[in-house]
């Protein structure tokens, strides 16, 4: 596996779980367990990870006259990074790869934790 198939791979937040148990030693305070148990309850836990190309609102009446070959335009210019989104909330933007015969994209800016909670809030 190349290495950034590797780092594709990789779990959110899986830096943050090496930090805590880096931090997790026997000499380390009960919190810093106690944190650590807290984090990898939510490590496994199933997110939607998805790339969105672009966004139109059209009416129903548009939506049932498209058939094979209709071109509907998005929003988004070509060329334009993409979002990154996990279970609808913007964690990254980036552009598209392909390797090996398949799609992925790299990212080239992720939103800082900060900026994720005050976007959640403001939901």
């Amino acid at each position: 596996m190349s290495t950034e198939q590797q780092t594709a791979s990789q779990a959110p937040g899986a830096d943050w779980a090496e930090a805590l148990e880096a931090r997790a030693d026997t000499s380390a305070p009960q919190a810093a367990n106690a944190s650590l148990n807290d984090i990898q309850r939510v490590l496994d836990i199933p997110v939607q990870l998805s790339v969105e190309l672009g966004r139109k609102k059209v009416p129903i009446k548009q939506v049932l006259q498209l058939a094979q070959g209709s071109i509907v335009e998005l929003d988004a210019l070509a060329g334009e990074p993409m979002d990154v989104l996990v279970n609808g909330y913007l964690v990254a933007q980036g552009e598209v790869v392909v390797v090996n015969n398949r799609f992925g994209i790299r990212l080239t800016d992720v939103v800082t934790p900060s900026e994720r909670l005050r976007r959640i809030h403001r939901a």
